[in-house]
């Protein structure tokens, strides 16, 4: 029986007219289509916030300064520095004690804080404004949130609680034999009724899900709840979630409220059902982080500075293992330990349900970092994962683009990609699906678009993930709408020309916020104007090729970079040489795909796809390409595909001198 993880979670607002009557505020219809949507727009993507805008960045070093130079106490924790609230005890104009409890936490790479006590937060700007008005004497007003958003969470908490107060404990279910079917279903058979009861789980018998509350760690009140259900397909098993509120304002630690203040030590899995297991079989202090291995929000960090040590066993495939890697710096390398994934090691639940030693497992956990690499006995055991692991190891695949992945194998973390097309070929068009259809696997995926702003990228992609022309069908945008703005996909704000620093900073930024594993560059030769004028063209090019091979190697993040071709002949197909500028930008890069538009006297051209290098394992090759108009949709052909695998040039050559020919060959 095959498992598939989880799919990305969706608003749960599908299962509250069955639950609640269909009642909700403004009027608003829960079916798609229905009368009224047409007029709520809820279609903001998230956008990262432009250098330019009126947060500017501040360092560590510039925090410290100002909180001594405002008498605050503070001292440095793993992600943040701790403070004495501003928002709670005496508001006059003392100093705060140093005898008071520490309760606010700034964050050291973006100057976020967070009060624990009263849930006041903000930006670092905020924070300098509140410590002026308790200055003057005036009472520190924590940073309001929209009214939108106001609305938008109070709807969800009462949502919340009409499915909470609807979902049954699995041990009151009246037929005991549906809690056993229950159980067995979803895996926690071993899992015992007192675990359930601890963690509050529950059962909605009308969706066939279990639900898992967000309590309040202010004062254990209701926030919202996460539904988790499982979906048949022949022998494989998919879990599917469903949140409310919607996935991208869902910030629930699960586990929480059972957290005590003296705990040292704590495991983070990513799954709740893990978090039972864990518990029940080692009796650790276990929490589950709210989107699993795609995405650790800094907002949470503060609720973890209490622990020494964190280990981190968020699954069974490569993908939780290079999760784990990334949150563990996050988190601060020193205190974190990483479960690595393996026959003797899946995740928590499985472990249980196998009768596996879950402590021994734990105490064998490997440290996060270490000084230095001195002899292949480090080594070893990854690169033994890497041999058990070939196919996770090659990375996520496309679905839309089988051919692709017979050549690539797959896309990974911490490589560089340069794609290049001729003018008008739809470079654009094709590397926003390419981007899609892994953002849709949950890769969080960053775009970068100079040529063409946000909004029209965003009509294409939507188009593209609709698979038809919504401007036929408005009836359906929201459907589409809403189930896009679930997808882990952010936008840089900018466009023309940019500054390489201010587009790296930037990107920093976002992999810190965001956890984005794939960046999209479109394309390099918008940041060469930025640069100095005096300094060669060339030059400056193979300096920005370099940051972005250095950043990509750094972050263990996936840079796409489009860059447009030297102009050639028309007639000719384009190679890697084609490229424009020197030879670093295809030296530096592991794949390089060329989009080829071969035109036709008769009629209408064929595209298709080049991988004219491939770093991972040398397969190069071509494919045909079809274009749909309605969909903006590039697919592979659906006619046999000659997918021709270039050989190495010794091979070619011996081929030709059996043949008996001479000369140049054919290109495929």
């Amino acid at each position: 029986m095959a498992l598939v993880p989880l799919r990305p979670g969706r608003a749960a607002s599908r299962l509250l007219p069955l639950l609640c009557g269909g009642a909700r505020s403004k009027g608003a219809s829960l079916s798609p289509g229905a009368p009224g949507r047409l007029g709520q727009r809820r279609y903001k993507k998230d956008v990262l916030p432009s250098p330019d805008g009126p947060a500017p960045s501040v360092s560590i070093t510039e925090i410290r300064q100002y909180l001594r130079a405002q008498d605050i106490p503070f001292h440095d924790g793993y992600s943040c520095l701790h403070t004495p609230s501003l928002f709670v005890g005496d508001r006059g104009d003392q100093p705060l004690s140093a005898n008071a409890p520490f309760t606010l936490f700034i964050d050291k790479t973006t100057g976020s804080f967070l009060c624990t006590a009263t849930l006041a937060e903000g930006t670092w700007q905020d924070f300098q404004a509140n410590v002026e008005m308790r200055l003057r004497g005036i009472s520190p007003i924590p940073p309001a949130k929209s009214e939108e958003m106001e609305e938008e969470m109070r709807q969800a908490r009462e949502d919340a609680r009409c499915i909470w107060e609807r979902a049954l404990p699995l041990w009151e279910l009246l037929d005991e034999k549906e809690t056993k079917e229950t159980k067995a279903l979803f895996g926690i058979s071993q899992v015992t009724n007192a675990t359930l009861k601890r963690f509050g789980v529950r059962y909605l018998r009308t969706a066939r899900s279990l639900v898992f509350p967000w309590f309040s760690p202010q004062d254990a009140t209701l926030k919202g709840l996460k539904l988790v259900r499982v979906e048949k397909n022949g022998g494989t098993i998919t879990y599917v979630e469903e949140t409310l509120p919607r996935f991208d304002s869902y910030l629930n630690l699960f586990g929480l409220p059972l957290i005590g203040r003296r705990d040292t030590e704590l495991v983070l899995t990513g799954w709740e059902l893990d978090a039972l297991a864990l518990h029940q079989a080692a009796g650790v202090a276990s929490l589950a982080l709210p989107r699993g291995t795609s995405y650790l929000p800094p907002t949470l960090l503060p609720y973890l500075e209490q622990f020494k040590r964190i280990t981190l066993w968020l699954g069974e495939d490569l993908r939780s293992w290079e999760a784990a890697k990334l949150f563990a710096r996050k988190l601060s390398l020193k205190r974190c330990s990483l479960v690595r994934p393996g026959n003797l090691q899946p995740r928590p639940l499985e472990a249980l349900n196998q009768g596996l030693n879950v402590t021994k497992i734990l105490r064998s956990a490997l440290l996060a970092s270490h000084k230095s690499i001195v002899s292949f006995r480090q080594l070893r055991e990854e690169v033994f994962g890497e041999l058990v692991n070939t196919e996770q190891v090659s990375g996520v695949k496309w679905t839309r683009f089988p051919e692709l992945n017979k050549l690539l194998k797959g896309h990974r973390r911490g490589e560089l990609t340069i794609f290049t097309g001729p003018t008008g070929s739809g470079k654009t068009t094709f590397i926003s699906e390419y981007a899609l259809d892994l953002c849709m696997q949950g890769v969080c995926t960053l775009w970068g678009s100079f040529e063409i702003n946000n909004v029209r990228l965003a009509k294409i992609m939507l188009t593209q993930f609709a698979g038809r022309r919504l401007e036929d069908q408005l009836e359906l945008y929201d459907e589409w709408a809403d189930r896009f703005e679930e997808l882990p996909l952010y936008f840089m704000t900018f466009h023309g020309q940019q500054n390489i620093k201010t587009v790296i900073d930037t990107m920093q930024h976002a992999v810190y916020m965001y956890d984005i594993t794939h960046v999209v560059v479109d394309n390099l030769q918008f940041m060469m104007g930025h640069e100095h004028i005096s300094v060669d063209r060339l030059a400056a090019q193979d300096y920005i090729v370099g940051a972005f091979r250095k950043f990509a190697t750094d972050n263990t993040c996936h840079i796409t970079l489009i860059i447009h071709p030297r102009k050639e002949d028309d007639e000719k197909e384009l190679q890697t040489a084609s490229i424009f500028g020197s030879a670093k930008a295809s030296q530096e890069a592991d794949n390089v795909l060329i989009l080829q538009d071969r035109k036709l006297v008769t009629g209408p051209g064929k595209r298709y796809l080049q991988v004219s290098k491939n770093r991972f394992d040398g397969d190069v090759g071509i494919f045909p390409l079809e274009f749909s108009k309605a969909s903006l949709s590039f697919s592979s052909s659906k006619s046999k595909v000659r997918l021709k695998k270039v050989k190495e040039e010794k091979e070619i050559l011996a081929n030709k001198i059996v043949e008996g020919g001479s000369g140049a060959s054919k290109k495929p």
